[in-house]
């Protein structure tokens, strides 16, 4: 299975601890191509419903449908960046965001890690 940069898939992130997004969650991969083929993990940024989150804020960034290929709003959670091994991933991806949007994910996890 080939996972690749910019593409979304629905992976469950049990077992978690804490205030970390547990569950079946929409994922964005943001490692590289180079790294997701090695035996290595995958490094995704973790998402959620656009209705549970009311108020838009710089560590998250907001998606329509047609902006990921998903069925509803989906808003990414900058600050909740985890790295994934590829065993947990299906074998397609739901969905994948452009060049243009994948830049705008990377701004806002660029401000939250202040790079």
């Amino acid at each position: 299975m080939a996972i690749e940069r910019g593409e979304i898939y629905f992976v469950d992130l049990n077992p978690v601890k804490g205030r970390e997004q547990a569950g079946q969650r929409p994922v964005l991969v943001l490692s590289i191509d180079a790294i997701n083929r090695l035996p290595l993990v995958v490094t995704v940024v973790v998402g959620t419903s656009g209705a549970n989150i009311t108020r838009d804020y710089p560590t998250n960034i907001r998606l329509q449908p047609a902006e990921t290929g998903l069925d509803s709003e989906t808003v990414f959670l900058g600050f909740q960046i985890r790295s994934l091994d590829s065993k947990r991933f299906p074998d397609r991806a739901t969905g994948r965001v452009s060049r243009t949007t994948l830049k705008k994910v990377e701004a806002v996890v660029r401000y939250c890690l202040g790079l």
